[in-house]
């Protein structure tokens, strides 16, 4: 099993194995742990990308370069569209 890897950490990966598994071998309370881990965490990452969405649209992203442009591409229209185009290009090809 893949969880295995962690026992390979030294000093402390036993540990870490016992108390991902629950007890001393995947069981009942290993499944019901990695069943809501893979339940919740595609909602985490939409939570999370909704709220990065969300600050790029208010504050803008970051100019590393500070150069002082007088073009300025707005967030809805451009990238919101190309946005949603790619998505529906992803997901058609990934039914076929």
């Amino acid at each position: 099993m893949i969880s295995n890897l962690l026992g390979a950490i030294p000093l402390v990966g036993d540990n870490i194995l016992i108390l991902l598994w629950g007890g001393f071998s995947v069981e009942g309370p290993t499944l019901k742990r990695f069943f809501a881990l893979h339940f919740l965490l595609p909602f985490i990452i939409l939570i999370f990308s909704a709220l990065h969405i969300l600050c790029l649209h208010k504050y803008g992203s970051s100019n590393p370069l500070g150069v002082d442009s007088v073009d300025f591409i707005f967030f809805f229209p451009k990238y919101v569209s190309k946005d949603v185009f790619c998505f529906i290009g992803f997901y058609g090809f990934a039914v076929l």
